[in-house]
């Protein structure tokens, strides 16, 4: 489609009417690229009103996204639930493909946008429908747990659905209801060996991983704790276990931030996506954030150029096979509907436990 629209200008009435945004980014973005970036969030927050559109915007956008465009922001869990019930006709996914597959299971009649159909996932690409097909033959009269991290077809064949926030109640809550002791979680199994230290039940995982957190390891704690005498260290459950047992706090990227802003540590390092530290600080005034972190070459694929094409030239549209949706969007729901979570974490409970009851599918 030709570009026909008038180039984006910063003037002072655009100035002013995105100082609010500016407030929350000053030292982040230098003054040159805010001069760039204010039209752009200018514009497509006019958009959004025009086309009745709601941008969902996860924890690892950049600043200049989930501060200046996300009408929700947070974790996959919390997207997925602002997918369900938002009233808007159009949802622009500020996240990756399978969040994008994700709202439109939640919300088949709406139109859901991702500004780049490259923004896939590590842990999504991992595992297919069929190979949890053939994992049930293998287990039969196992519950099959899957991560939110996942293609529509895996969900489809799965029993409910569980992210970082809520894996352990999800396991232990299907587990009680099936009456077994042993649980299949798939498809990342860090989180698997992680929620086992948090479990007496076994779990049955399968070889994914999430290629930012499984970068890290214990020596790169070890390095910021001897610089850094003091610092509290927060990693997200998809670290390996000796990342976890190295840690302060281990929990989603909603815990972590609500850990930051409640307790407010003088010096802390979040063991995850980068753009998680640049997203806090802005809540945590007076926390000095140390940044060992990883990029997501996928997350950082949305931008807010993307964002902005997306809604002018309605691109690009997300479909699920309408087959897969009912299956689908009942093992999201039993997420959904779980009860709110008592505590965020009980890593610090439990780290002194030893033995892990892991089965690896190989």
């Amino acid at each position: 489609m030709a570009d026909t629209a008038a180039p984006l200008e910063f003037t002072p009435a655009i100035e002013a009417e995105t100082a609010d945004v500016y407030a929350r980014l000053q030292g982040k973005v230098s003054l040159l690229e805010w001069q760039l970036q204010a039209p752009l969030i200018h514009a497509i927050n006019t958009l959004k009103k025009e086309m009745n559109a709601v941008i969902l915007a996860h924890n690892y956008m950049t600043p200049e996204i989930f501060h200046g465009v996300g009408d929700y922001v947070g974790d996959s869990l919390g997207l997925a639930r602002e997918a369900a019930k938002s009233d808007a006709q159009i949802i622009v996914q500020g996240g990756v493909h399978f969040m994008a597959e994700t709202s439109k299971i939640l919300a088949p009649e709406k139109t859901v946008l991702i500004p780049d159909l490259r923004a896939g996932c590590s842990l999504a690409s991992s595992l297919t429908g069929e190979q949890v097909r053939l994992i049930k033959q293998r287990y039969p009269g196992l519950p099959v747990v899957t991560y939110v991290n996942t293609t529509a077809d895996v969900k489809a064949e799965t029993d409910i659905c569980c992210t970082s926030a809520n894996a352990v109640q999800v396991v232990e809550h299907i587990a009680a209801e099936w009456g077994v002791d042993s649980v299949i979680l798939i498809p990342d199994q860090f989180l698997a060996k992680n929620v086992a230290r948090q479990t007496d039940i076994k779990i049955i995982a399968w070889a994914g991983a999430c290629e930012v957190h499984e970068r890290f390891n214990a020596e790169d704690i070890a390095e910021v704790r001897a610089a850094h005498p003091g610092v509290v260290v927060l990693a997200h459950p998809e670290c390996p276990p000796e990342v976890i047992a190295a840690s302060d706090f281990t929990g989603s990227t909603t815990a972590m931030s609500d850990y930051v802003t409640h307790n407010k540590p003088k010096q802390v390092v979040l063991i995850t996506e980068c753009s998680m530290s640049d997203n806090v600080t802005s809540d945590a005034p007076g926390v000095e954030f140390l940044r060992p972190c990883n990029l997501c070459p996928h997350m950082k694929r949305i931008t807010l150029q993307g964002i902005y094409d997306s809604l002018r030239f309605h691109q690009y549209e997300v479909e699920v096979d309408p087959a897969l949706i009912p299956r689908a969007a009942l093992a999201v729901q039993r997420m959904i509907d779980m009860p709110p979570l008592k505590t965020p974490a009980r890593y610090d409970i439990v780290k002194a436990r030893h033995h892990v009851d892991v089965e690896m599918i190989s």
